[in-house]
């Protein structure tokens, strides 16, 4: 934390408002994670009907992504934050209006773009306001508003549910996202540079997509969002179907304590040892809870593998939030966020759809095998063209050798144009 003492009153102001405000606005989405399937299913529902509100959340985030992220960089990460707790206040009302699964897939629809707008505008708002020098310090600790928020939100969401009811719940839920309103009118948006604005914002999504530097970090992002999709999903179908005596909730708890632990000296240590290190060690992570998944029988299987899979999300998504940000001119970096963790959110979309079907044919167990699979493919992705080459990917990938597609001088590599 030593970083903070050495900014400006203005800049550790920002930095406190935004970290509070991502703190209540993950807790107000994450408290309905457990209990809106529940008020689903008592209006009446299907599990396959719980299944596709829920998941109708992805499309609210999957198409609003890239407009948000041109948003973000033509007019301020400010309007796209405060897009983001507007929703999250505005959409529990429709919730707590409506008991018609139309409606409320509209609503969940809705409510997806709150986090496409604010995860958008957060990451590339701290990533401005970092100092090159410690950025990966910064955000690492900026970004532990997420598994905090995520750690919280449940357990008050369901403390809420038992005790009070849906309609106190979703009215609490629509007060946390406007108290983070609140938060967010006060930060102050640093103007986007403008040099060289042609040659950062005429590029379409296709054209970013398709640099080096943004398509194998999405395509990394896809594969494990697949994976990470696959744990949320199936794991707790997974315990019920064992004899573990072990609560999906706890294995959830442990994944969060883990993130938050090792996102603390991560960060910071990224900025002395490169992301590439990180990024490689967050995809193993991943690999390594899906093995043990797989070969899962015992409680101790399932801690070793909740701890893997939050070291892997706490390492992985804030290293690549950096390198992304090391990557690119302030001009475009709202749509290079959007375009990478779109790739992210992708994954975890068509998660429980496609391994699901696996999970049908060989069951839970041979599916978290087939899951360490696919994330294999991404971390020898990662290892083979992170870089300009195989002998730089490498490199770069295991510590040994700087980011070759690095702005630190913000240009632009002339071998893209």
């Amino acid at each position: 934390m030593k970083a903070f003492n050495t900014f400006d009153a203005e800049l550790r102001r920002n930095l406190l408002i935004l970290f509070t405000a991502g703190l209540l606005f993950w807790s107000s989405i994450s408290s309905l994670l457990p209990t809106l399937p529940l008020y689903i299913d008592d209006v009446g529902a299907s599990k396959q009907e719980i299944g596709i509100v829920m998941g109708s959340f992805a499309i609210g985030l999957l198409l609003s992504r890239p407009m948000l992220g041109r948003l973000a960089d033509e007019r301020g990460r400010k309007i796209t934050l405060l897009i983001g707790t507007i929703v999250a206040a505005i959409a529990p009302f429709g919730y707590l209006a409506t008991q018609s699964l139309g409606l409320l897939i509209l609503v969940r629809i809705f409510h997806g773009i709150s986090v496409a707008a604010f995860t958008t505008g957060y990451s590339a708002l701290v990533a401005d306001l970092a100092p090159t020098e410690t950025r990966g310090e910064i955000i690492g600790y900026m970004t532990l508003a997420t598994p905090l928020g995520l750690a919280i939100g449940p357990a008050l969401g369901g403390y809420l549910e038992t005790t009070s009811g849906y309609g106190i719940l979703f009215l609490f839920c629509a007060e946390l996202g406007f108290v983070a309103l609140l938060g967010i009118v006060q930060v102050t948006n640093p103007p986007v540079q403008t040099q060289q604005q042609n040659e950062g914002n005429d590029r379409n999504f296709w054209q970013i997509l398709g640099s080096p530097r943004v398509r194998v970090p999405t395509i990394v992002m896809l594969l494990v969002g697949l994976s990470l999709g696959a744990v949320h999903t199936f794991v707790s179908l997974f315990l019920k179907s064992t004899d573990v005596d072990f609560n999906g909730g706890l294995f959830f708890t442990v994944a969060a304590i883990s993130s938050f632990s090792i996102r603390v000296f991560a960060g910071k240590a990224s900025d002395r040892f490169g992301r590439g290190l990180f990024i490689s060690f967050g995809i193993f992570c991943y690999i390594l809870a899906l093995i043990l998944l797989w070969q899962a029988h015992s409680v101790m299987f399932f801690l070793l593998a909740a701890i893997a899979e939050g070291a892997g999300s706490g390492t992985l998504i804030s290293m690549m939030v950096t390198m992304m940000a090391d990557r690119s001119l302030p001009q475009e970096r709202g749509q290079i966020f959007a375009i990478c963790i779109a790739g992210l959110d992708l994954g975890i979309a068509i998660a429980a759809p496609l391994l699901g079907i696996i999970a049908e044919r060989v069951g839970y167990r041979d599916m978290f095998g087939y899951g360490a699979a696919i994330t294999s493919i991404a971390l020898v992705l990662f290892l083979t063209q992170s870089s300009k080459n195989l002998s730089n990917s490498l490199r770069f990938a295991l510590g040994l050798a700087p980011d070759a597609y690095a702005l630190n001088n913000l240009k632009l590599r002339s071998e893209e144009l």
